[in-house]
């Protein structure tokens, strides 16, 4: 689709409810430490590790890395839903590679419409 092909959009009403996620920025850490390659693989293995806990426990409803993204930085996404920004910043940092200074996080609060998205429930 071509930038000329849009159209102005109707009107629309905003959303009458809300659903609200924590939404966790992983961005690259200020100084992070240098690591061999066994180190790095050990930690991004922790790292994944962390969020597969963080999803089998309902804590998490989704994570993955960013690519072609303006500021090399930012490094991935996770949406939480544990209903305040602290809890999510908690558990954002128990990550063993924020724990090391390689991964930092910002974290804010992400809003829309009422039952817009769905998430599978966790096998266990």
């Amino acid at each position: 689709m071509d930038a000329d092909d849009i159209t102005s959009p109707p009107e629309a009403e905003p959303p009458a409810e809300f659903d609200v996620y924590e939404l966790v920025l992983l961005l690259r850490g200020e100084s992070p430490p240098p690591l061999d390659d066994e180190a790095s693989e050990l930690l991004q293995r922790q790292h994944l590790g962390h969020l597969k806990a963080m999803r089998e426990q309902g804590y998490l409803k989704v994570a993955g890395p960013l690519d072609d993204q303006p500021d090399e930085g930012w490094r991935g996404v996770c949406l939480y839903h544990v209903g305040s920004l602290e809890q999510a910043e908690r558990l954002a940092r128990a990550d063993p590679a924020v724990k090391a200074g390689r991964l930092n996080v910002a974290v804010m609060h992400w809003y829309c419409a009422k039952d817009a998205i769905a998430f599978p429930e966790v096998r266990r």
